[in-house]
């Protein structure tokens, strides 16, 4: 199943740094990420309501790895709720690799190395066609090894001497 952040498709015209809120509405009936509406028929609401804490938590993580223009243009691929929550963070000052950046996760999350893992490529694979090759390109130059195969893609840039 698809988290339903992919459903939404509405952006704020303001840039999303500029936009502050929680990214519950609190209302019932609406999911994180989306109208549960967006989302009749393709899952029971604790799925829905799994798969918003799965995308909230990747985004989060996302959002302590990724730094200057490359963070703004991600921003701006991602639908607003989906923005806020990559843009709650500050970036961290010491990058993690792929894997550290799964066990991160699972640390913070409290669940295993492996749930992690799966959120973690579910999210980015959607991610990653939102952003576009060209973006995720630029994004994964940045990044340090190992999050090519997170985004679904190979990891084709040779290892640097240490």
């Amino acid at each position: 199943m698809a988290p339903s952040f992919l459903l939404s498709s509405s952006r704020p015209e303001a840039a999303p740094e500029t936009v502050h809120g929680n990214l519950g509405s609190g209302q019932s009936g609406s999911g994180v990420f989306g109208p549960e509406g967006a989302t009749k028929g393709r899952g029971s609401r604790a799925v829905i309501e799994r798969a918003d804490e799965a995308v909230r938590n990747v985004l989060t993580a996302l959002g302590r790895q990724i730094t200057g223009d490359e963070r703004v243009d991600l921003a701006r691929c991602l639908p607003v709720e989906a923005a806020l929550a990559f843009t709650a963070q500050i970036p961290a000052t010491e990058p993690l690799t792929g894997w550290g950046f799964v066990k991160d996760i699972a640390t913070r999350t409290g669940t295993t190395p492996a749930v992690a893992r799966w959120d973690t490529g579910a999210v980015l694979n959607v991610v990653a066609r939102l952003t576009g090759p060209d973006l995720l390109d630029r994004i994964l130059h940045r990044l340090p090894e190992g999050y090519a195969l997170l985004f679904g893609r190979a990891e084709l840039r040779p290892r640097q001497a240490a």
